[in-house]
């Protein structure tokens, strides 16, 4: 057996893997012109300048064209776009909003910044809600449920969909790391009352920061736009929305996308196709290859495989100390794994758990709900138990051949020489 990299052996790999930034990593001359036009205008602002460019308009009737939704608008930040979301359905102080253990702390945070408080809903072994635990933290103050298909693998919709119309409560899509991520056959983002995207740094397409709200539905489109600019509805014409001002304004926030945010990511959007294909293509080889290598290595559970963009392969570890082995000794071998969100369910964080705000008095956590919001440490068992042992690779659109080979190489060398360890120790 190979000596592993991490004890002073040869690394299968002589670079590291490329960094995790998916539309980063192809950018190029396309989104410095686009952004150049935008700035030789002089028109940086979506709505109006010298000599407005209109990119965040392009980009809004990109999306609406290929995720099939009539009604899009481009934010400052999926953060952003989930408290317009929020807005938009009416939430506010006195509600709660189901979230699943397994996200980034944005999520619940967003709740909290549209005054509402987060309850939280276990997961199952695909790593996203689990529909069967919903029924445990559903009561007459929950007014929505938020889901997220983590790492570009879809949340099994259906269930959760049928739940919340039966209950008469909202659904919103954090769509924020899976972009292009399909259920059956459509985008995530679109099945549900309204849907949520990210162009942070590390997602599928980037311009740094940004965001976007997608929906079907005319009055929640309405409602969203007036909470990002300020209550305004600046272009009805557009949409041939006519109802007058006094009848529907209500004051909001600033969340209005820059121009040149808009311009680059015109010119990311064009390439999500080739970035979704290249990386579902090498995630797919990459698991094919190790499941004949290692028929006893466990992956993450997809709801529907073909949906699945392949951004990051998921592999369950025997425990959380083993899990810890394996993803220091592949770094040593130059292939970066990690845990996601250091291996802890969102609700753990001490802001969360300890339900602290900015404000004096704990707002919103200060409600008097008739059915108190308490958090334990173990509410969501299957989540406390998958989370700090499943390793996730990354899996860039920019792999090549010879990197498949040598990611598998590099990890069924650090799989059997765990292994060894393991059953020596037995």
């Amino acid at each position: 057996m190979n000596k592993l990299a991490i004890d002073g052996g040869t690394p299968a790999r002589s670079v590291p893997l490329p960094p995790n930034y998916p539309g980063a990593t192809v950018m190029g001359v396309e989104e410095a012109d686009r952004a150049g036009i935008t700035l030789k205008a002089q028109s940086p602002f979506r709505y109006y300048g010298p000599h407005p460019q209109n990119a965040v308009r392009q980009l809004e009737e990109l999306m609406a064209r290929d995720l099939g939704v009539p009604y899009t608008l481009g934010v400052s930040s999926c953060t952003a776009a989930l408290v317009v979301a929020l807005k938009a359905l009416g939430i506010g102080y006195g509600d709660k909003v189901i979230v699943p253990a397994n996200t980034f702390l944005a999520t619940p945070g967003a709740v909290v910044a549209s005054h509402a408080v987060p309850v939280f809903v276990d997961v199952d072994d695909t790593l996203n809600m689990n529909p069967d635990d919903l029924e445990r933290i559903m009561d007459d103050e929950v007014k929505a449920i938020i889901t997220v298909p983590i790492l570009g693998s879809p949340v099994d919709l259906d269930p959760i969909l049928a739940f919340a119309k039966q209950r008469g409560i909202a659904v919103i899509e954090d769509v924020a790391q899976s972009l292009g991520t399909t259920y059956k056959g459509r985008y995530a983002g679109t099945l549900g009352d309204i849907g949520v995207y990210s162009f942070q740094m590390n997602k599928i397409l980037t311009a740094g920061e940004g965001g976007a709200v997608v929906t079907s539905d005319p009055v929640l489109f309405d409602r969203a736009v007036r909470y990002h600019d300020q209550g305004i509805f600046r272009d009805k014409d557009r949409y041939g929305m006519e109802s007058p001002e006094e009848t529907h304004a209500f004051l909001g926030q600033n969340y209005r996308m820059s121009d040149l945010s808009g311009a680059v990511l015109v010119e990311q959007w064009n390439k999500l196709e080739g970035v979704i294909t290249r990386m579902r293509e090498r995630c797919r080889a990459i698991r094919s290859m190790l499941s004949a290598e290692l028929p006893d290595l466990r992956f993450r559970r997809s709801s529907d495989p073909d949906g699945d963009i392949g951004s990051n392969l998921g592999m369950f570890l025997p425990s959380a100390a083993v899990a810890e082995r394996f993803i220091q000794a592949l770094n040593a071998e130059n292939i970066g794994t990690y845990l996601l969100y250091g291996g802890r369910p969102v609700y753990m964080l001490p802001q969360i758990f300890h339900q602290k705000t900015v404000d004096k008095t704990g707002f919103p956590f200060d409600y008097p709900f008739r059915n108190p919001v308490v958090y334990t440490a173990d509410m969501c068992p299957t989540a406390v138990d998958l989370m700090p042992r499943t390793v996730y690779l990354p899996v860039s659109p920019v792999l090549t051949d010879q990197d498949v080979t040598e990611i598998v190489d590099g990890i069924v060398k650090v799989w059997k020489s765990i292994n060894s360890v393991m059953n020596r120790a037995d």
